[in-house]
């Protein structure tokens, strides 16, 4: 039942077909073959009664010699022809008179008071049809039993071949029905295929608003997603305006708090300095989580090579002055899933932390794999030991606890890698220090790949 309900509308619709012509079909074709098998043997009954009436007609009793006579001829020769199957047959229980056809065979007779149409075995195992009744004959006392037989290899033959031509008839209006039907539903739904690709690219951030040229059924829906699309994103927009905001509201009052503290005497001085520390810290670590928390179902896909570029132009100056050699190997064609804000926020934080530890060395890396691409950070630093990495990534941990210096810039792409549905793996980098890698799906709802070594 679960994977029933997973099936598509197309699959549902052919189903439900098939199962209704899989019901009526046969039904159909046994009723239209028990009908003609009705009639065709009423038919063929029909004509053996004819024939009856024929011998009783002819009948006549010879008083010369005394016995039974049939004065006419039935004008078929099959009934002179011996064993031919076409029989009549007259007794009275003593005397008997049969057709030449009959030559030295009997017919059983079956006692009855009125026509009596039944099938029999006759002579040489044919299956014959069989057709009798009772007269009486002047001046005999005893009733006549009156029989005409006829084989039923004609009438078991046009039954035979009227069975065919209905299971072929009706197999082949089945097959017609589930090409038209597959053809209807195809027409059908192709709106519904239309929507669904226009969800896909929106997804895929590759538009950003549905195709409302739909049917009014599918229209009124596509329309309403619409203007919820648009809702989502001006709700965003003006979230990051507001963050933004709150960002330059508070540093001013920092600030003047802070040259304030410097006039108090010690110790309270480095007190309040430290917790004015900590309240800074906070409000740039929080604020940069709500001015990253952008449209990330929504998000379009951008080249990571030419979003990164004003990043890797600054930090490579920054590093030259440090004395540290900056590489950076992305190819143009790798794109990712995220605003180009984000992105930078991302890889300019791991950078960041990056050349602050490093001896001489830091390498960006980027490459596609599992359904998304690996953005690898190294350098050749003092790096983290295993206890370390693990306290770091462990559940509920503050990454910003972790290592002076470097936990706010983590904390915040734990949070800009988790937003995104992605993975940060932290570990021991082949130049010596430490080793950052955020995983980002390309697609939505993407699980990430375990960690390649």
């Amino acid at each position: 039942m679960n994977r029933l309900r997973r099936w598509s509308l197309a699959s549902r619709l052919i189903l439900a077909t098939l199962l209704i012509l899989a019901v009526t079909l046969p039904l159909a074709g046994i009723g239209l073959a028990q009908h003609f098998r009705t009639t065709a043997t009423g038919a063929f009954d029909r004509q053996l009664e004819a024939l009856l009436n024929v011998v009783i007609a002819g009948l006549a009793w010879d008083n010369v010699r005394q016995r039974l006579v049939q004065e006419r001829n039935l004008g078929d020769p099959r009934f002179e022809q011996v064993l031919s199957g076409w029989y009549w047959q007259v007794s009275d229980g003593e005397r008997v008179l049969t057709s030449r056809s009959l030559w030295d065979q009997r017919l059983p007779v079956r006692e009855s008071t009125g026509v009596v149409r039944h099938d029999l075995v006759g002579p040489r195992d044919t299956p014959l049809r069989v057709i009798e009744r009772d007269i009486y004959l002047a001046p005999l006392e005893a009733p006549l039993h009156i029989s005409v037989a006829a084989p039923r290899e004609t009438l078991d033959l046009e039954l035979d071949r009227f069975a065919r031509l209905v299971a072929l008839s009706l197999a082949g209006l089945g097959l017609l029905v589930l090409i038209m039907l597959a053809l209807q539903v195809r027409w059908g739904l192709a709106p519904l295929r239309r929507m669904q690709s226009d969800l896909a690219r929106v997804e895929n951030g590759d538009a950003e608003r549905l195709d409302t040229r739909l049917p009014a059924e599918l229209a009124r829906l596509a329309g309403a997603m619409n203007a919820v699309l648009s809702r989502d994103r001006r709700l965003m927009a003006h979230a990051r305006h507001a963050a933004g905001n709150l960002a330059h509201a508070l540093k001013t009052p920092v600030s003047v708090l802070s040259t304030l503290a410097d006039r108090i005497e010690e110790p309270r001085r480095s007190r309040i300095r430290a917790e004015l520390d900590r309240i800074d810290t906070a409000v740039r670590h929080h604020l940069a989580r709500a001015t990253a928390a952008g449209d990330v179902g929504l998000a379009p896909r951008v080249g990571v090579a030419e979003a990164l570029t004003p990043i890797l132009d600054g930090l490579g100056r920054l590093a030259g002055r440090r004395g540290v050699t900056l590489e950076h190997r992305l190819s143009t064609g790798l794109r990712a899933r995220m605003e180009p804000q984000d992105l930078k926020e991302l890889v300019g934080n791991l950078l960041d932390n990056a050349l602050r530890w490093a001896n001489g060395r830091v390498r960006l890396d980027g490459y596609e794999e599992g359904g998304g691409i690996w953005l690898c950070v190294e350098d050749d630093g003092p790096g983290m030991d295993e206890t370390q990495r693990q306290a770091a990534m462990g559940r509920g941990a503050r990454l910003d606890d972790q290592r002076s210096g470097s936990g706010l810039g983590l904390a915040i792409v734990a949070d800009l890698v988790a937003l995104h549905g992605g993975r940060l793996v932290l570990d021991a980098s082949p130049l010596g220090g430490l080793s950052a890698r955020a995983w980002l799906p390309t697609r939505p709802l993407t699980e990430a790949p375990a960690p390649t070594d």
